[in-house]
């Protein structure tokens, strides 16, 4: 490639220096010796030379060694971001088995508070149910108690009004021959059971 850059380098230079002399050549009003100009334009295409052939020397050298510092650089920096991609995704790759690891164990422990709930509830209905059924046994109970209470109530007031009914039959319609009749029907009862 340095070869090649050389040639076209004088490829131009050669064709710089025809176009130079044409123009030198042609329609001036001076008339100087061909052979001093000639000789100046050559020194001067000499020099021209050597002073791009010492550049391309002494510029391409360090061109190409920061060049290639600045590929080897870029390899490098290509590598430690190939390097820290992968690192990256890695860790990434962690946070997100730790992520779904992190939901499910969210969602195991919702359906274990769920779970917990639906039993908490059963037995709340069941105690529930069970405390009904003590009140309602308590209730019949009491109820029984209160017509049992009742009934014995109305049945000594009902013992009560018969008596008194009886009583006020018996002074009404009783007279001292029923009495006697009772005296001696008593006496004749007693007297059979001795």
């Amino acid at each position: 490639m340095n070869k090649k850059l050389v040639s076209v380098a004088t490829g131009i230079l050669l064709v710089g220096i025809a176009a130079s002399a044409i123009a030198a050549g042609g329609e001036s009003g001076h008339h100087a010796d061909s052979g001093v100009l000639l000789t100046d334009f050559l020194y001067r295409c000499f020099n021209f030379a050597v002073t791009f052939g010492l550049l391309a020397y002494f510029v391409t050298k360090p061109i190409r060694k920061g060049l290639s510092g600045r590929r080897e650089g870029i390899e490098k920096a290509l590598e430690e971001a190939k390097v820290s991609q992968e690192k990256a995704e890695a860790k990434f790759a962690e946070y997100d088995g730790k992520l779904n690891l992190a939901s499910a164990e969210i969602d195991e422990i919702y359906e274990a508070i769920k779970r917990e709930g639906l039993l908490e509830r059963e037995k709340i209905l069941a105690n529930a149910n069970e405390m009904a059924q003590k009140i309602e046994d308590e209730a019949k109970k009491s109820a029984a108690r209160e017509i049992s209470n009742a009934r014995a109530l109305l049945r000594r007031e009902a013992t009560a009004m018969a008596i008194e009914i009886a009583e006020d039959i018996l002074k009404k319609n009783f007279t001292s021959q029923d009495q006697s009749r009772l005296v001696d029907e008593y006496m004749q009862k007693v007297g059979e059971l001795h």
